[in-house]
């Protein structure tokens, strides 16, 4: 498997990825072609440092993706948070580890850019994916509210 950064032309699969799930198919707009909004999502994060979005390649094969984004604030001394989002398994390789896998490596990620937590939020409709990464260690500390705009 290989770990690297998304390309302009592996938006298709990873949006493929995102939609490919009960919620997901709710949100994201899978077409072929796709629209034009999910290539400008893509060049806004390309060129933000603070941004990686990742894909996991096997075989030639997009099974895997992931954003990290990495927020310097004030608080903890100047720190950095990293805040992990829209992780997703193509569906045939969900159940075989790699998803404990990409964890591990953006927790190694997170640390190598000396991030001082790992976050993530998960929709509250998914307790499968809140007991994976409560055994990933991941601790329910804070309460966390949107507003949708």
């Amino acid at each position: 498997m290989i770990f690297r950064q998304a390309t302009k032309t592996d938006v298709q699969a990873i949006v493929k990825m995102l939609a490919d799930d009960e919620l997901g198919k709710t949100r994201e707009n899978f077409q072929t072609p796709l629209p034009d909004e999910y290539y400008t999502a893509f060049d806004n994060i390309a060129k933000d440092q603070n941004q990686e979005l990742i894909v996991v390649e096997k075989d030639n094969d997009i099974i895997g993706s992931l954003q990290l984004s990495f927020i310097q604030y004030l608080t903890y001394r100047g720190g950095i948070r990293a805040q992990i989002e829209a992780v997703r398994i193509k569906k045939d390789h969900r159940g075989t580890g790699l998803g404990t896998t990409m964890f591990e490596w953006a927790i190694n990620r997170a640390k190598n850019r000396q991030a001082h937590v790992l976050q993530l939020t998960t929709d509250k409709q998914r307790p499968d994916a809140m007991r994976f990464y409560k055994k990933l260690g991941f601790v329910s500390s804070h309460e966390g509210m949107k507003l949708h705009l």
